[in-house]
């Protein structure tokens, strides 16, 4: 099921289309970045968007409105590489939201 809506902006309309399943996955994106930083692994946001040269506005702005079209499929492979955050959970929401490093 798609999910739309339809905003005015400058006189302009403005389509913004995000699948009810993405918008799960950036929620999710953004619960991990939230326990990163309670976790200290991180600072916070803005550690993370420096690390990796994502525009802070666009970040901030889909966290508020994950409908959004604006998320970046590469910030979830750092989650997923630099983080050890699990790759299904992000995408699925099942299993643990860390995976266990190998030893």
């Amino acid at each position: 099921m798609i999910f739309a809506s339809i905003s005015i902006k400058k006189n302009k309309k403005e389509i913004i289309m995000q699948t009810e399943e993405s918008q799960k996955t950036v929620k999710r994106f953004f619960e991990a970045i939230y326990a990163l930083k309670d976790k200290k692994i991180i600072r916070g946001k803005q550690t993370f968007t420096r690390r990796y040269g994502i525009n802070r506005w666009n970040f901030n702005t889909l966290e508020k409105e994950p409908h959004r079209d604006i998320f970046q499929i590469a910030w979830l492979t750092y989650l997923i590489s630099d983080y050890n955050v699990s790759a299904e959970w992000l995408l699925t929401g099942k299993g643990e939201m860390f995976v266990k490093k190998k030893k």
